[in-house]
């Protein structure tokens, strides 16, 4: 009999939010009104100091309405890290923008600043400056936000933060998701507090807020008839699942402390393996949630084939185990895209392995886990 599954990322229910879902059902508001969806979104703005928050079916239907509220339109520009999921940039491409792909840093994993300012000098030159910068905070790692803030100010290029997996964390104590234009969170079901699909989208601007509010109810007037101006889209979360995120809102300080304890674990275990690194902060300022823990394979000691038997041995095992994000260059759905950079995102791509991070693991997972690891190194050094 195989032993039980360790996934990846999986829903940790509080308990609480069954209360709020009876009372979505006692209200008889089951769709996309009601008190826990104005409870949901005043809580979310409570917790990151937004401004506005609007409460949406998903984090891409924010990242979409994000781009729609900064008039995105065809042929427009829009910077945006290759190493991160398709959600972030797929988007772009409804609107018929064109994605400018960027690589990443090696530290942060997130989208390199430095190659974001060569790359505007040289579209502005040409003209065909960006239009908005989306940047992502890779696995709960806080992005280089202040420079890439001062390239939105210095070059007027609205910024768009992709906070899909980095609720809860913070740069010099500010919020991801908050720093720029209009900022994003996902509440899927793999994320660190779910909704079992949804998303947010965030912003300190009242216009910006209640132009986003109105796309997603399609572009409905105030009026006593159907009446429409402009297309819009059904992006509304329902009632039920604000009440789930209700709930899951208030164990969010417990959820972070939890997997800030898997990532200590593993780099307990890994720090005496000198070919084996971890994402880090750069400093005290950069506060990750610690999403998920992924660990790099480093070349000079494992090769690409040991990488695969580890996942594999792994899977074996039945403990799930993914690689990093392929880069979005790379795919043949965004073949022909321009792309900016070097291989530091194809290198963490090859090297790199997100390992089990969920707030409910047990000190019996990490040990399976790690007799696992430690029966692949036998294999490979022929003991």
């Amino acid at each position: 009999m195989n032993p039980p599954r360790i996934s990846l990322s999986p829903p940790h229910l509080s308990g609480a939010e069954q209360a709020y879902i009876t009372q979505a059902f006692a209200s008889n508001w089951v769709t996309s009104m009601g008190a826990n969806v104005d409870g949901f979104e005043s809580d979310i703005t409570f917790t990151t100091k937004c401004g506005y928050a609007v409460a949406l079916n998903s984090g891409t239907s924010a990242i979409h309405l994000a781009l729609r509220i900064l008039n995105i339109e065809p042929g427009d520009f829009v910077l945006c890290p290759t190493l991160t999921f398709t959600a972030t940039a797929a988007p772009i491409t409804y609107l018929k923008g064109i994605p400018v792909f960027i690589d990443s840093e090696a530290d942060t994993f997130n989208m390199d600043p430095d190659i974001c300012e060569e790359t505007i000098k040289k579209m502005i030159l040409r003209n065909k400056k960006p239009k908005a910068m989306l940047v992502v905070h890779l696995y709960g790692m806080p992005a280089k936000i202040e420079k890439l803030l001062r390239l939105s100010k210095l070059y007027d290029i609205p910024l768009i933060e992709d906070a899909a997996e980095a609720l809860g964390s913070t740069y010099n104590n500010q919020a991801c998701g908050t720093f720029g234009e209009v900022g994003i969170y996902s509440f899927n079901g793999n994320k660190i507090i779910t909704t079992g699909g949804g998303g947010a989208l965030v912003t300190a601007n009242p216009f910006l807020e209640k132009r986003a509010r109105y796309l997603s109810n399609h572009a409905r007037e105030l009026l006593p008839h159907y009446h429409h101006q402009e297309v819009g889209y059904n992006y509304r979360l329902s009632n039920i699942s604000a009440g789930i995120g209700r709930g899951q809102l208030s164990v969010l300080g417990d959820r972070i402390a939890a997997r800030k304890r898997n990532f200590e674990k593993y780099k307990k275990y890994f720090q005496n393996n000198e070919g084996v690194n971890m994402q880090e902060a750069p400093d005290s300022l950069f506060n990750s949630n610690r999403w998920l823990t992924s660990i790099l394979l480093e070349p000079e000691f494992y090769k690409k084939a040991d990488k695969n038997l580890l996942m594999d041995s792994f899977e074996a095992a039945n403990i799930e185990t993914r690689p990093l994000w392929k880069p979005l260059h790379l795919q043949p759905a965004y073949k022909g895209f321009p792309f900016r950079g070097g291989m530091v995102a194809e290198d963490l791509f090859n090297k790199g392995i997100c390992l089990p991070s969920g707030s409910n693991m047990r000190e019996s997972d990490f040990e399976r886990i790690f007799a696992v690891f430690e029966t692949v190194q036998k294999v490979l050094l022929g003991a």
